[in-house]
């Protein structure tokens, strides 16, 4: 039987953040997201705003500087934040991936050190695993951390990552012992400022264009003995047990960009005129809008129980995986139906669905890729049944 699930705070605490990000969505963030989308600009005066209004950090408890809400409220955070902009939900999501795992594997040192530039948006962080053989193995990774007597060298390369052009700190994930596997994996602190550091240009992506994407290179980084973060060889377990996590914010990530497409139809549908009627009256656009309703409520429900069974302390990652997957599939399908909804205009760049459509696309990959999602789904079932 499954367990009983039910928030951890009271209503009126979710319904609080959940207005203040929407708000902020609405008055901050949309209005700036065609210009964003066509620039490619980084915003750090809406990072500086959102740190003020205490949307960083959401899980982290609040005795370390956090909001001290649960994954419930991240997720809520993270839907709202995207229906104004996928990019700026992800910025969201990076800080509560870093915040968590200095909360959780943290010395007393390093939560003092990191957590209040983190959380409040003094420095820009980069999480650090893909690398080109390893994107959806992990355990493919060639970056090393070598022991110095002082503490260790770092050697090797990343690809792909967020923020690598601009950020300040790394978590680097790296091999401590290369015949160990994946338990001769650590994850390091990196000074990304710092000698022996070099990074690759900003790619230019097809969606989320305002969340800068690139190369890290580490040349003989020499790192002090407290850049380990957590336990020596337990890098690879820490990083993943921070992706079921990261599989919510995605999961909610893509349920905004559905979500804010089938605002933008429902608000186009009436005042669109064929044959002489709007085409809201035609079977075929509300078979459409009704499609896009009911898929956005499911994934939007799968993704609220995988929170809460994260928040509860039970098993999640099923779920988690169950939740991104369904989302990102759903987000890609139903924004191509508001672009369809919108005809021509639909395809032309500034309009809105136009740009929702190219932002889904990369949430069926990032964060574990849906094929991978499918078999996570399919091992847990074999092996703990339905």
């Amino acid at each position: 039987m499954p367990p009983v699930l039910l928030p951890r705070h009271a209503p009126e605490d979710y319904a609080q953040i959940q207005e203040a990000a929407r708000r902020f969505a609405d008055e901050a963030v949309r209005p700036r997201a065609v210009e964003l989308d066509a620039t490619e600009a980084f915003p750090d005066d809406l990072y500086r705003e959102m740190a003020g209004l205490g949307l960083f950090g959401i899980s982290v408890p609040d005795s370390l500087g956090g909001v001290g809400m649960d994954a419930l409220a991240y997720a809520i955070v993270m839907e709202e934040l995207s229906r104004g902009y996928a990019s700026v939900a992800d910025q969201c999501g990076l800080v509560e991936l870093i915040g968590t795992l200095l909360a959780v594997h943290g010395t007393a040192d390093q939560q003092e050190r990191y957590l209040p530039p983190v959380l409040g948006f003094e420095v820009k962080v980069a999480y650090c695993i893909t690398e080109a053989g390893a994107g959806s193995d992990v355990s493919g990774i060639k970056t090393t951390a070598t022991r110095t007597e002082g503490g260790w060298r770092l050697d090797g390369g990343k690809l792909w990552i967020h923020n690598a052009p601009l950020a300040d700190l790394g978590f680097v994930l790296a091999r401590t012992d290369p015949a160990a596997g994946h338990r001769g994996m650590s994850i390091f602190i990196v000074d990304l400022n710092g000698k022996g550091v070099s990074r690759g240009p900003k790619e230019h992506k097809m969606g989320q264009r305002a969340s800068p994407v690139g190369a890290l290179t580490f040349d003989g980084v020499e790192l002090p003995a407290d850049a380990l973060l957590g336990q020596e060889g337990r890098g690879f377990h820490i990083m993943m047990s921070a992706l079921d996590k990261g599989r919510i914010g995605i999961a909610s990530l893509a349920v905004g960009i559905a979500q804010a497409g089938l605002e933008a139809a429902l608000g186009y549908v009436p005042e669109r005129r064929q044959f002489d009627r709007a085409i809201a009256d035609f079977q075929g656009v509300q078979f459409l809008l009704a499609d896009m309703a009911k898929d956005i409520a499911a994934a939007r429900a799968l993704t609220h129980r995988a929170a809460m069974l994260l928040d509860a302390g039970e098993p999640a990652s099923r779920a988690c995986s169950i939740a991104k997957c369904f989302a990102s599939d759903t987000a890609v399908a139903r924004s191509a139906d508001a672009v369809q909804i919108f005809g021509g205009s639909g395809y032309i760049r500034g309009f809105e669905v136009e740009r929702l459509y190219r932002d889904a696309k990369i949430t069926q990959i990032y964060e574990g890729t849906n094929q991978i999602q499918r078999t996570i789904i399919a091992r847990d079932l074999l092996k703990n049944g339905a």
